[in-house]
């Protein structure tokens, strides 16, 4: 499964690059079909957002810990400060590691937009 991760680099400058999160066919129910599940990870807290309609663009900011975020709905552009952006669809998985420096500017639909964030002590990779 592809996430797309943001970090820092020792000089400051925030960067993208595709995150694999490994996933193996196993059981979760019994007597059902198998799914692809990944390994657990910690989380140490769950957030629900709801970004209010006309808020488009988050001024430059890091992510306050390390987080995955995961869009509900709406198409998400982001900026990393190398200036590559990168748009992530309704259901994208974002890893969010620039938690010093210059960090990222996100932009969001006119119409609002939700997504839930969980708190990932030790990442995903």
């Amino acid at each position: 499964m592809k996430c797309l991760r943001i970090y820092a680099t020792p000089d400051g400058e925030s960067h993208f690059e595709e995150a694999e999160i490994p996933l193996t066919l196993a059981e979760l129910f019994p007597d059902r079909p198998s799914f692809y599940l990944s390994s657990r990870y910690t989380a140490s807290r769950v957030r629900f957002v709801s970004i209010p309609a006309g808020v488009k663009e988050a001024n430059w900011h890091t992510a306050p810990e390390r987080l995955l975020a995961v869009w509900l709905n709406g198409e998400t552009e982001f900026e990393t400060s190398d200036g590559e952006i990168r748009r992530l669809p309704p259901g994208g998985l974002l890893l969010a590691e620039d938690v010093h420096e210059k960090g990222h500017v996100s932009r969001h639909p006119e119409e609002g937009q939700q997504l839930i964030i969980i708190s990932m002590p030790d990442g995903i990779q």
